[in-house]
């Protein structure tokens, strides 16, 4: 099974990812994770993504592209994909990567929770990043860029949306029969 996790920041997904993987035996594909890796290990792409990195600037794309593609050609059988896509550009980007290499996604996970719940969950986590001016920074770039991408995966049937709100557990149970 190939799933991508779809979701404002705080609806979950990290949480429900741990599950997902270990209910059906599928890699978790982080691409901070897969970043942190690369430049760690001093390949190729993680000396680029360093350089870009130290600059201070976002790592492209193609980059995270080939992360990607280096990471699903070296795994047995399914993953999830969290963090990444998150803009349409990028979606079409890992679709044709994935199409090329004979592993389309299968289903798309989308976290529906209100923001209020959200904002609420973020504050609550007690890290310095969340604060009120932060977390609403992060909606709109949400809203604008990523939350298009519903339509997107709804267009080609892959769309599953879960109530992300809840015990933890429950919303697990959510998931696994959406998936079913």
């Amino acid at each position: 099974m190939r799933i991508v996790l779809l979701g404002a920041p705080g609806s979950g997904k990290g949480t429900q990812a741990a599950n997902l993987v270990e209910k059906y035996g599928i890699t978790h594909l982080s691409t901070g994770d897969m970043l942190r890796a690369e430049v760690s290990a001093g390949t190729e792409l993680g000396v680029e993504a360093k350089k870009i990195m130290d600059a201070g600037q976002l790592v492209s794309d193609d980059i995270v592209l080939g992360m990607i593609k280096n990471n699903i050609e070296s795994i047995d059988g399914g993953f999830l994909l969290d963090g990444f896509p998150r803009n349409l550009n990028q979606a079409e980007a890992l679709d044709s990567l994935l199409s090329g290499i004979d592993q389309p996604i299968d289903k798309v996970i989308f976290f529906d929770v209100p923001f209020e719940i959200i904002k609420e969950r973020l504050l609550s986590r007690g890290r310095s990043d969340d604060n009120e001016e932060t977390i609403e920074k992060r909606r709109k770039v949400y809203e604008s860029e990523t939350a298009p991408l519903i339509n997107y995966y709804t267009k080609q049937g892959k769309l599953v949306t879960v109530e992300g709100v809840g015990d933890v557990t429950e919303i697990s149970q959510r998931i696994f029969k959406a998936l079913s």
